[in-house]
């Protein structure tokens, strides 16, 4: 053994310089728990008479691949005293390349060795006996945890070990023509560490860590980890944790696979009510999961957005969703792949904090497979969408080859109609493609009263129907085929080339064409209250694209046709507001000084148009008017004509004056 064997060298040196003042030996290979020195020289300098004398050892290198450590040019000089016949105390000044000033201090004899090795206040003691020479105990004190970075590189070699330090005892056996074993517990402080892709990032983390690892000289390394955390932060991928001293319980038992990776046969997570987990998994080399099977518990939902999901709901716009209930899930995952899932929901409420949806009562099962078909079920008892309240439904659920559909058609009331969901099919993200969803849906007889108020808008009565035979959603963006149908002001709008980017994340996009057919004016201005026209109204309104539901461009004309037994009849109200709207002035002949004494006038025909485009209107009418554009075009005495100069209108502006004209702001006035 080492020590004994520096005893015995020092024994010899000493009695074979009686006379001498130096004395010098060179040892090709030593051996001692775990580690290997090469090219060692022990070089002594006694005075004849003196106490004491100096001891220098040299090392050309120190190599302890098993823990991932190697030193060069290491030096160590100490006053050497003999406390008994075969004891000696050495207390120096201990140098490597590259590791900075040390100090190591030893207490040898035949039956013991103690070692302190201290920089700063950082400090390991080691203890060793001759009655267990296997056993090597190391006691740590504020070392740095940086200090463990070869060790670390050994199973992982992406991860970085930052700020942090370490109290706590461990023990290295080792024993001849077995693994090394390393094993102890740790208090960690603040420790940090990184991966080099940054995907994975511990931050200040608090806590304490048990672990056992066999780490032969080739082959596999096995390490347990029993680990409870206080306080920290851990990000791993999109999972962001933030401890803030509520503890947890952590255990896995890893094996390195052949070729790299890990097999991680018990895998245990402890958080509480808000989640408890089990399972085993598999690593590649890479750190990327390739096998799991999870199943994963908990009884207080509300918990887990702000603990857990984080910055997943954040990749979804879905930031502040609240959630309560309970859950389990049963996740399989194989070569990568989702190959079954299972959950089971039991009571859960969904809210989005920004009032866009809400769920309430959810449960049932949720079975997703990638063999043979599984059916499920899932119910909710009520929920919201934008402020619309819908009604409990029932959604059968059968899957195979990874996806999911509906068994058979489902509805729900909504406003005071029926939504009926005629088909759904989804596909989970896969490797290289993200969700896929498509489903049909038919609305029938849903009342406009009701949805203009819930979203605050003036009231207006008829019902809104329409089948939209199948819908698309991938990359965020949801795409329909067919088209709705409004019955409302008596006539129709036919709503077509529907579609919404991120309709659950920032800015949600929707595009669509209208079509006006056959609508009542008498109607429409009544509930806008601006003023009166008589006459039906057809147009178009191409383009539609909202952003975060304002309008940001269309291309829409409106006009009107005339129609067996509807009077075509504007009040001096309704001109006014067209006049203060777009910019417009009458025009009139010999008659126009009678204009004030009427309350209302006849006219042939209205149009007017607006192509929006980067916050700018392009306005157009019926015909051009010299310098500007006619927008209605009289008819019968007095005859009356309005006509439009400015034909690019601010659209905050135009939008200002509409909402002025909807309150009532705007006085009458004729020129």
């Amino acid at each position: 053994m080492p020590a004994r064997i520096l005893t015995l060298l020092l024994l010899a040196l000493c009695a074979c310089t009686a006379q001498a003042r130096t004395a010098t030996a060179r040892i090709d290979t030593v051996r001692a728990a775990g580690a290997e020195l090469h090219g060692v020289t022990v070089r002594l300098s006694w005075p004849a008479g003196a106490a004491q004398g100096e001891l220098r050892v040299e090392a050309a290198r120190i190599e302890a691949d098993a823990l991932g450590y190697r030193f060069r040019d290491v030096g160590w000089t100490c006053p050497l005293a003999s406390t008994g016949p075969t004891d000696w105390t050495c207390d120096g000044v201990l140098n490597a390349a590259g590791a900075g000033r040390m100090r190591l201090a030893v207490d040898l004899s035949s039956a013991r060795t103690d070692a302190r090795l201290t920089r700063g206040d950082a400090r390991i003691a080691l203890a060793r006996t001759a009655a267990a020479p296997d056993a090597t105990r190391l006691d740590l004190a504020r070392v740095p945890l940086a200090w463990a970075q070869a060790l670390l590189a050994r199973g992982w070699s992406a991860g970085r070990l930052g700020a942090g330090t370490a109290d706590g005892r461990v023990t290295l056996h080792t024993a001849t023509g077995k693994p090394l074993r390393v094993e102890g517990e740790l208090a960690i402080r603040a420790m940090a560490l990184e991966s080099a892709d940054a995907s994975v990032a511990v931050g200040d983390l608090d806590g304490r860590i048990a672990f056992d690892a066999r780490i032969p000289d080739a082959g596999a390394m096995r390490v347990d980890v029993d680990a409870e955390l206080h306080d920290g932060e851990i990000l791993f991928g999109n999972t962001y944790l933030a401890l803030d001293g509520k503890p947890l319980q952590f255990a896995l038992d890893a094996r390195q696979a052949p070729g790299g990776g890990w097999a991680i046969p018990r895998l245990q997570w402890r958080d509480g009510a808000t989640l408890a987990a089990d399972g085993s998994a598999a690593l590649g080399a890479d750190g990327a999961v390739r096998e799991l099977a999870l199943e994963a518990r908990s009884t207080a939902l509300e918990a887990l957005p702000a603990r857990y999901l984080s910055g997943w709901l954040g990749l979804a716009g879905l930031g502040e969703l609240a959630l309560s209930g309970a859950a389990t899930v049963r996740v399989d995952l194989a070569q990568g792949a989702l190959r079954r899932l299972d959950a089971t929901l039991d009571g859960v409420d969904l809210t989005d904090a920004a009032d866009r949806f809400r769920i309430d009562g959810l449960a049932g099962d949720l079975r997703v497979a990638t063999g043979a078909s599984v059916d499920s079920e899932l119910r909710w008892r009520s929920g919201a969408l934008y402020g619309l309240d819908f009604g409990a439904i029932r959604l059968p659920m059968r899957s195979a080859e990874g996806g999911l559909r509906l068994r058979e058609p489902a509805a729900l009331a909504m406003l005071g109609g029926q939504v009926r969901l005629l088909a759904f099919a989804l596909q989970p993200p896969a490797a290289d493609t993200g969700v896929r969803l498509a489903f049909g849906l038919e609305l029938d007889a849903l009342e406009l009263g009701q949805l203009t108020s819930a979203l605050g808008w003036p009231a207006l009565g008829g019902t809104l129907s329409g089948r939209i035979p199948s819908a698309r959603y991938a990359d965020e963006r949801l795409d329909f085929d067919g088209g709705l149908a409004v019955q409302v002001f008596g006539g129709r709008v036919d709503v077509g080339a529907l579609s919404m980017e991120r309709p659950f994340g920032v800015a949600p996009t929707l595009s669509a064409d209208l079509a006006l057919h056959d609508l009542d004016l008498l109607g429409i201005t009544g509930a806008f209250d601006f003023g009166s026209i008589t006459g039906r109204l057809h147009g178009r309104i191409d383009g539609l694209r909202l952003v975060d539901w304002t309008a940001t461009a269309f291309d829409a004309e409106l006009h009107t046709e005339p129609a067996r037994g509807v009077r075509q009849r504007i009040s001096q109200r309704a001109v006014q507001d067209i006049s203060s709207v777009g910019d417009a002035s009458l025009v009139s002949s010999l008659q126009g000084r009678l204009i004030a004494l009427f309350d209302d006038f006849g006219y042939r025909r209205i149009g007017i148009g607006c192509r929006l485009a980067n916050e700018v209107c392009r306005m157009s009418g019926l015909h051009s008017a010299g310098d500007g554009f006619t927008i209605v075009e009289g008819a019968g005495v007095p005859k009356l004509q309005v006509v439009g100069f400015n034909r690019n209108v601010d659209w905050p502006t135009l939008v200002e004056r509409l909402a002025a004209v909807a309150t009532g702001d705007v006085a009458p006035v004729v020129d």
